[in-house]
């Protein structure tokens, strides 16, 4: 998640491409053995592990390697164990870039994410630097046919949500980490099918592209993203309809 609305609506065109390298089932692996690291196996228990298992249904992974990442989590079979870290830094333009590592090498990764900034018109930068653009928030997105938006508005700020946007054909539903749990609730309870729902940060301002700077600032989160280390990474930069299409018509 990155860029916001510009660079999720260019992530969800070549999602299906993403899917096939099968990085993702690496990235839910490793949160759903965290999570059950930390919290325990139980889901119902562990809602950080509840949102891990739903991703994974997200994306199709089957139950027995859900299954199997518990139980490595929980120390029933053996694993890696993963330390958490974020990194920072800029990319081209100056944009902002927040990392969330996952990884049993500290001293690997930072290495190859300094290296694939610096291939790409980007620099880590120190701790802190940017990670007070991001604010923490909860997300829920939902198909536009499963509920009208008035009665979804008002079921969500019932719950505590803190906003609802619509966003082409869904609802991007925005809401406090204390009040994500409530809220995602209060919809599965309602019969409501959510498309995703996750913790996220979400950048307080936004940067302007130059054209220049698109096609590195692009193929730089791209690789971050593709990294097998990295969970999400995040980024203030916007892009303008025109470039995007530019970019389109040119790749």
């Amino acid at each position: 998640m990155s860029g916001h609305s510009k660079w999720s609506t260019i992530k969800h065109k070549k999602g299906a491409t993403d899917a096939k390298r099968g990085k993702i089932f690496t990235k839910v692996i490793k949160e759903i053995t965290v999570a059950a690291r930390i919290g325990g196996g139980d889901v119902d228990g562990n809602p950080r592990l509840r949102l891990a298992v739903q991703k994974a249904k997200e994306v199709n992974m089957p139950q027995e390697n859900v299954t199997r990442a518990i139980k490595k989590g929980t120390g029933e079979l053996e694993g890696v164990q993963y330390q958490e870290i974020s990194y920072e830094g800029y990319g081209p333009g100056g944009v902002a870039i927040f990392m969330e590592v996952m990884t049993d090498n500290k001293n690997r990764t930072i290495s190859e994410l300094r290296a694939v900034l610096d291939k790409n018109g980007g620099n880590m930068g120190e701790n802190g630097c940017v990670a007070w653009i991001f604010e923490k928030k909860g997300t829920i997105t939902i198909m536009t046919p499963e509920k009208d938006e008035e009665e979804l508005l008002e079921l969500v700020m019932d719950a505590g949500g803190d906003d609802l946007q619509t966003v082409d054909d869904h609802y991007e539903i925005t809401t406090s980490i204390e009040t994500f749990e409530s809220v995602r609730k209060a919809i599965e309870n309602s019969g409501i099918k959510a498309q995703s729902a996750e913790l996220t940060r979400i950048p307080q301002n936004m940067v302007n592209v130059e054209e220049k700077n698109c096609k590195s600032l692009l193929r730089l989160m791209d690789m971050l993203e593709d990294h097998d280390d990295i969970q999400k990474v995040y980024s203030n930069f916007d892009i303008t309809d025109e470039l995007i299409a530019i970019m389109e018509k040119n790749s």
